[in-house]
């Protein structure tokens, strides 16, 4: 036997073209070959960034493999090194609220013996002094944990008091100041487009980030003075493409703002780090912590320093995804975003706690319950699963190469855009980028509505038992990162919030009737849909266990309902419906169908009464359960 006479291994990809041919063939009463040779162009699914997912890579989607960790464009991570036992770095967030610097240490060193690797410390008026930071890192070896500073206003302040602090233990101890890694946290260029958001978080100004980036560039210790927080972009409703392009533009602003006050290219290069948000879209995650880092190489490769190109990133998972409904669900929301900004070759990862989009006094956990879990998600990451021992573990995936590459490409025309409108100062004070940001805001939050976007706990699967947020509406969110956030899941917890009120006042939920139409098995389906939708506008449904119309009309009388939802097949819907329709309408009730208006409209209702509405899988859920509310005069 010859090996072209050898039996094939498995079916090729023309095969299995077929088979998807033959699928939607039947799925869609249609036959195979009008799907064409691509019959799996039809599966392909678009992404809020512009890019399209195929359902399925081969080595026809082939990249050029990238070089090794370490060397440019640093794809597949900034550090050839890197400890395989420690993986990331465990980022910890300190100092959100108020609190004293004894305590603040004592939540540190905590942290540290219990896992932590490197402390993201917070400076406001409300908590500690700056001239208490000694106090608050006692105990800490600096150069073994990093610091990253978030000081506001008092970042100057606080990284020279980082400094003497450093100055003075040096002269006490001996340690190796290489070792030393320190943010300094100045963040003034998306400081100023979280302003147009309405945050009132504020940074040291432009040419104070400058003297600290001078101030940093001649220290022994590794310490870059510049944040790009690119969360901000991500917290206003950017896709991940918009916040990798933004945040590139705003990089390129501070190098040259350094450069021109005197720093070569490599000195300003060094004074970067980046900031980006983690969601829970897994692949997606991977793929942008690698395109960030080739993107910007290309930027430093532009300036004539290549080997510079290798900015630290540091992953926060993302505020925007976190929900106030539900919100043990955040811990899994969390737990893939660190995975995937981990396996992404990110340096830091922050999970922030499940109840962080909560108001403080609305869950019954305390906040070293909720930082605890936020810091073991990493440790099972790390020391159980042991994801961190691979550097870059998804190189050589067909969808994650191409992906990363689509990104990355993606990335660079937003980032030329931005450059051709005259830079990213231009494009902020203009407005241009906040309304290109809220305009994919706005495709998100009608992807949410009809939940084609689906959230657990929120648009899907909504838990109608659970007990009310309590608290005081101007009980702000707590252990958040930064200023206004835009979270996917706010139209629908709205309407639950309107609920809640509903009950407090009234004792119950605000109620509608379902009329279900034939046997069991024929409006299952859609009695469970409709209880569910319902169910995510803080609505009860009530199934009255009979398919009798007479019944049904009956209790309709008794209950006072002023809304019901017809439920059945289609098939039933001809023989039915329109009498159903016609005898649940007496006394203004309104009367809404399950089902797509397109496809009964003029079929299976033709010549008899119409339903006031369609109750259907595509709908503006939001809009439709807000006047469901409305009539059942809920405000």
């Amino acid at each position: 036997m010859t090996v072209d006479d050898a039996p094939s291994t498995g079916p090729d990809l023309t095969s299995w073209r077929r088979a998807v041919a033959a699928v939607l063939a039947k799925s869609q009463g249609k036959a195979p070959e009008e799907f064409g040779e691509l019959p799996d162009d039809f599966l392909v699914a678009n992404t809020l960034d512009g890019l399209s997912v195929r359902p399925l890579y081969t080595s026809e989607d082939e990249v050029p493999e990238q070089p090794l960790p370490g060397q440019f464009p640093f794809t597949r991570g900034t550090n050839a090194l890197r400890d395989v036992h420690q993986g990331w770095y465990v980022t910890c967030r300190f100092g959100d609220g108020a609190t004293t610097a004894a305590d603040l240490n004592d939540e540190i060193l905590g942290a540290l013996q219990n896992g932590a690797g490197a402390l993201w410390v917070t400076v406001r008026d409300d908590n500690i002094a700056v001239e208490e930071l000694g106090r608050v890192l006692s105990g800490v070896y600096l150069d073994l944990a990093p610091v990253i500073l978030d000081a506001g206003t008092r970042t100057a302040a606080a990284a020279n008091a980082v400094l003497a602090l450093l100055d003075e233990r040096g002269r006490e101890n001996e340690f190796d100041r290489t070792s030393v890694r320190i943010s300094l946290g100045a963040t003034p260029l998306t400081s100023a487009f979280a302003a147009t958001e309405g945050s009132t978080a504020a940074t040291v100004d432009l040419p104070e980030a400058l003297a600290l980036a001078k101030t940093a560039g001649s220290r022994d210790e590794q310490i870059r003075a510049i944040t790009v927080d690119g969360t901000v972009f991500h917290d206003a409703g950017a896709h991940d493409v918009q916040e990798l392009g933004a945040a590139c533009a705003a990089a390129v602003e501070y190098v040259s703002a350094m450069m021109s006050d005197g720093l070569t290219a490599a000195q300003a290069l060094a004074q970067i780090e980046f900031r980006f948000g983690a969601t829970d879209d897994q692949f997606h995650t991977i793929a942008k912590f690698r395109a960030a880092r080739q993107v910007w190489a290309r930027v430093a490769e532009a300036l004539g320093a290549p080997e510079c190109g290798d900015a630290p990133q540091h992953a926060v998972t993302s505020s925007a995804m976190m929900t106030q409904r539900d919100p043990w669900v955040n811990m899994l929301r969390t737990t893939v975003a660190a995975f995937g900004a981990g396996v992404g070759g990110a340096d830091f990862v922050t999970v922030l706690p499940f109840d962080s989009a909560l108001p403080a006094s609305a869950l019954d956990v305390s906040a070293s319950f909720a930082q605890r879990i936020a810091r073991n998600t990493q440790l099972l990451l790390l020391e159980e699963a042991n994801v961190g021992r691979v550097v870059d573990p998804a190189a050589g995936s067909w969808f994650v190469e191409r992906l990363t590459a689509d990104i990355a490409n993606a990335a660079w025309e937003v980032f030329q855009e931005i450059e051709s409108g005259g830079g990213y100062l231009s494009v902020v004070k203009s407005g241009e980028l906040h309304t290109t940001i809220a305009r994919t805001r706005e495709e998100r939050d009608s992807q949410v509505a009809s939940r084609t976007m689906k959230i657990t706990g929120i648009n899907e699967f909504p838990n109608l038992a659970e007990k009310p947020i309590a608290s005081d509406s101007s009980d702000a969110p707590h252990r958040l990162p930064g200023g206004r956030v835009h979270r996917y899941a706010e139209p629908f917890e709205s309407l639950r919030d309107r609920s809640d009120h509903h009950l407090a006042r009234t004792g119950e939920r605000p109620q509608v009737l379902l009329a279900p139409l034939g046997p069991l098995a024929e409006h299952n389906v859609r009695t469970t849909f409709v209880t569910n939708l319902l169910a995510a506008g803080g609505i009860e449904a009530i199934n009255p266990g009979v398919t009798n119309i007479e019944s049904i009309a009956e209790q309709a009388d008794e209950t006072n309902a002023a809304l019901i939802v017809i439920c059945g097949s289609d098939k039933r819907y001809a023989d039915e419906a329109s009498a159903a329709i016609e005898a649940l309408k007496a006394d203004g009730r309104t009367v809404l169908l399950a089902g797509s208006a397109s496809a009964l409209s003029g079929g299976a209702l033709s010549g008899g009464t119409e339903p006031d509405g369609f109750v259907s899988g595509r709908m503006d859920a939001v809009q439709a359960l807000s006047d469901m509310l409305e009539k059942l005069g809920v405000k």
